[in-house]
């Protein structure tokens, strides 16, 4: 079995998280472990007795047979790939394996991630359609979390004027959240990309958001924050591209605007602020 093969199927395994992962493949590339049912039993020893039981398990199930060879034919990215992105390889929690639908190839290219309130204000989408439609020259793909409010406007919006855009999700491929944006879901996966770290039928949950935003901060290049409350998903995205050492951009709004207050801080503590689409794009420029 290939390193990218388990990585795949110990996604796709109960009883396995993030942390867990990550100890199995440091495991098998430092002691160049030969990856066969008993050479992971080495690799998977240091788990608690509990987590053995349901791994084990599941492992050796037909359902879990069943699930590999449903998700074999799906797009598949794993860390250990050639084209993992160098900036999510650098990013805080890479993760080691994401399912796709679409375009593979803009994993490449430069990305602009869009973010803000889910209860967006007009004031929202006109910042969004001011600001994107001058970029589509300048060759940058906009990445979001397709979730309502301002990233479904900026996934509409690069659609409407030729930008590709990345949505990153926080479900199964074949699920849809929310389910107003599910068309958009559909046109974004096939002109664009669609990226998921869940298995199919993944439905969503709480902490599949936070886990999703850090994907979009490691993925871009620049992130621009439009319109967040103090405390909210957005900033939290945005403290995480900061972690990164990314470029993070915040448009300014009214200082009486409960949705602007999130934007006006960043900006205070040293962010950027975007008054036109040039702003942006001298965050791509090369410094010579």
């Amino acid at each position: 079995m290939q390193l990218r093969s388990l990585l795949i199927r110990l996604t796709l395994v109960h009883g396995l998280g993030y942390q867990a992962m990550t100890r199995i493949l440091k495991h098998c590339v430092h002691e160049h472990v030969v990856i066969t049912d008993a050479g992971l039993l080495g690799a998977v020893a240091h788990l608690s007795e509990h987590q053995m039981t349901i791994f084990m398990s599941d492992w050796m199930s037909e359902s879990f047979a069943r699930r590999v060879e449903k998700h074999g034919v799906l797009d598949t990215l794993t860390i250990v790939d050639a084209d993992y992105p160098l900036e999510l390889l650098a990013s805080f929690k890479p993760p080691l394996v994401l399912f796709l639908k679409g375009h593979r190839e803009l994993l490449a290219g430069r990305k602009l991630a869009v973010v803000g309130a889910r209860r967006a204000t007009p004031y929202a989408a006109r910042c969004v359609t001011q600001l994107l439609t001058p970029l589509v020259t300048e060759q940058l793909t906009v990445v979001s979390g397709l979730a309502a409010g301002t990233d479904g406007c900026a996934h509409q919006t690069a659609l409407d004027c030729g930008l590709p855009t990345i949505a990153v999700i926080g479900t199964g491929l074949d699920q849809a959240y929310p389910r107003v944006n599910r068309q958009l879901q559909g046109r974004v996966s096939k002109v664009g990309l669609l990226i998921s770290e869940y298995p199919l039928g993944a439905k969503p949950a709480r902490y599949h958001f936070p886990e999703r935003n850090r994907i979009i901060a490691g993925l871009c290049q620049t992130l621009v924050v439009i319109e967040a409350r103090e405390h909210s998903g957005s900033l939290i995205t945005a403290n995480l591209a900061l972690q990164n050492g990314r470029n993070v951009l915040a448009v300014p709004g009214p200082i009486d605007a409960p949705l602007s207050v999130g934007c006006n801080q960043l900006i205070a503590a040293g962010a950027k602020p975007v008054l036109n689409s040039q702003h942006i794009v001298e965050e791509f420029l090369p410094i010579i």
